[in-house]
């Protein structure tokens, strides 16, 4: 994955979109340990303090498999891997896992 110039632009847009609750989660397999947010096992808040810590160091994104005009992008950050994309108006969630 290559780094992005857009960490500023993502992180604020994925934290308001935590913030108003417009998020979405992405299907896909491996739900039970990929993405604890959907599941409820860790908390809006808490994803959102996760990505409150990010810096540009911690961000990546790669154009989506599927669609390659859609950027994903990642974050690392104490031991927490958060994976998501943007596709106005929502946000989708990928992976939100340790």
């Amino acid at each position: 994955m290559k780094r992005a110039d857009g960490f500023k632009e993502a992180r604020l847009k994925v934290l308001k979109a935590l913030a108003e609750g417009n998020f979405q989660h992405a299907e896909r397999k491996a739900i039970d340990v990929k993405n604890l947010l959907q599941l409820g096992h860790v908390s809006v808040e808490e994803v959102a303090a996760v990505i409150q810590r990010c810096n540009g160091t911690h961000h990546s994104c790669s154009p989506h498999h599927s669609a390659p005009q859609v950027m994903v992008h990642v974050l690392k950050r104490d031991g927490w891997y958060i994976k998501f994309y943007f596709v106005d108006p929502h946000t989708m969630f990928v992976s939100v896992h340790r």
